[in-house]
């Protein structure tokens, strides 16, 4: 490894750290459930695991391409900027500027692994939890509806933008639920994100206007609870 992959390695694993902890940069480096970056290294956008359209009626098709394409694509693009400066500055040994752009890649980067999960998070023809995540539910929610019930009220009660979401805590080996403000604060370090809804506006305004309870109520119908089960045996596994 050279010394620019070293360095590209070691701002990932931190920066995804702002979001869940050093397990979860473990799992987006070893499970191949998550890949951020191509061949070269460089952060990159991944396709969407279906048509624009294939979310509709609960999210409608100019919204997914605009969210996909220019929200989490910009975030991409603004995350290899951000390393890319921070590089240059360790190359120039000239480390006054390099604050800025270190908390520039923790919210764009953060933005694109919230992103990369929620598109996987999604189906048209969601299945129901695995009988191993319903359990874990059930320890700790009571029940499936009580779960829904919490991770509906958490998502839609994030202050201006942000998401909701359902983690594996691996020190307490529990499912949490929290809210994550502008991509990287109010988190838990060491969750790992199993599910996320996003509710920045750009996610439903098209469609919903300022109706976020609406939106959220939504999502529910289109979640892919298959992949959420895949996470949670990955997140297991990193404990």
């Amino acid at each position: 490894m050279d010394r620019k992959q070293f360095i590209t390695t070691s701002i990932l694993a931190g920066a995804a750290a702002t979001v869940a902890g050093q397990a979860f940069a473990q799992s987006l480096q070893e499970s191949g459930l998550d890949k951020l970056t191509d061949a070269a290294g460089n952060y990159a956008l991944q396709p969407l695991p279906y048509a624009e359209s294939g979310l509709e009626p609960a999210m409608d098709q100019e919204t997914v391409h605009l969210h996909y394409t220019f929200h989490h694509g910009d975030a991409v693009k603004a995350a290899n900027n951000d390393l890319k400066m921070i590089l240059q500055s360790l190359d120039a040994n000239t480390l006054d500027a390099v604050d800025y752009w270190t908390r520039k890649l923790s919210y764009h980067l953060s933005s694109h692994i919230l992103h990369t999960i929620f598109w996987t998070n999604l189906s048209k023809n969601p299945l129901q939890p695995s009988r191993e995540l319903m359990q874990q539910i059930s320890k700790d929610f009571g029940t499936f509806d009580r779960l829904k019930l919490l991770l509906a009220k958490t998502s839609k009660g994030v202050d201006g933008n942000g998401w909701g979401i359902l983690g594996y805590q691996p020190f307490t080996k529990q499912l949490t639920v929290l809210q994550c403000e502008n991509h990287e604060k109010l988190t838990q370090w060491g969750v790992i994100p199993l599910l996320v809804m996003d509710v920045w506006e750009h996610s439903y305004y098209l469609k919903f206007r300022n109706r976020r309870g609406e939106f959220v109520d939504q999502l529910f119908a289109i979640i892919n609870w298959d992949n959420v089960s895949h996470r949670f045996e990955i997140a297991k596994k990193l404990a």
